[in-house]
């Protein structure tokens, strides 16, 4: 497999959200908005490659009896620096007087820990591959995670709230509430994999 398609599936073919449908709870809990969704999708990526780094590095000095704590204490240790990165840099309230970005994330970001993406890639991939491959992989399937996070904030930021990353682009009274509820995050993820999958089969 070249770098390219290492690189490359994680943004189409084995996109995690539209394609392997993993990682659910941020999914619908964080996509709000365009901005929230595109924040926790970087947070994301930022954990995937590191943790990817050095798993492949260690994978064999590590014995097959602790394989799985060890990639967790690994992947723990980049989510507690990019929870106190997020926590000294984007912890003040927005321009609206409203919650600040880490706020809004809230509890997502230090569960990037348990989330079967990270996990996944360091025992499918990472454990299995060298650095640069890992490196590759994990940068793609980051980058197709946060993609997928800020298209559906996007849209539901639309619809839902009139705005397009804080942006007023619709007036008040042609927001549709249910897009920035709940039942407006099953809905958007619904139609949007229904639309990636008729158009990877076109």
């Amino acid at each position: 497999m070249t770098n390219w398609q290492i690189f490359s599936k994680g943004l189409i073919r084995e996109n995690p959200t539209f394609v392997l449908i993993l990682g659910m709870c941020p999914v619908l809990a964080t996509t709000t908005a365009a901005m929230s969704g595109m924040s926790m999708g970087l947070a994301t990526t930022f954990v995937l490659v590191l943790s990817n780094m050095v798993i492949s590095a260690i994978a064999r000095f590590i014995p097959d009896k602790v394989r799985i704590p060890s990639y967790i204490v690994v992947i723990a240790s980049f989510v507690t620096v990019v929870d106190l990165l997020m926590a000294a840099y984007v912890n003040t309230p927005g321009a609206d007087g409203g919650p600040s970005l880490y706020d809004q994330l809230g509890i997502f970001v230090p569960l990037i820990v348990v989330n079967c993406i990270v996990l996944g890639r360091a025992e499918a991939f990472a454990s299995k591959n060298g650095v640069w491959p890992s490196f590759l992989d994990g940068l793609g399937i980051g980058l197709g995670f946060t993609l997928a996070l800020t298209l559906l904030g996007a849209i539901r930021e639309f619809f839902g709230a009139g705005t397009f990353f804080g942006l007023p682009v619709l007036p008040a009274s042609m927001n549709v509430l249910v897009f920035i509820m709940a039942p407006g995050a099953f809905i958007v993820l619904g139609y949007v994999i229904a639309l990636v999958n008729r158009l990877r089969k076109s």
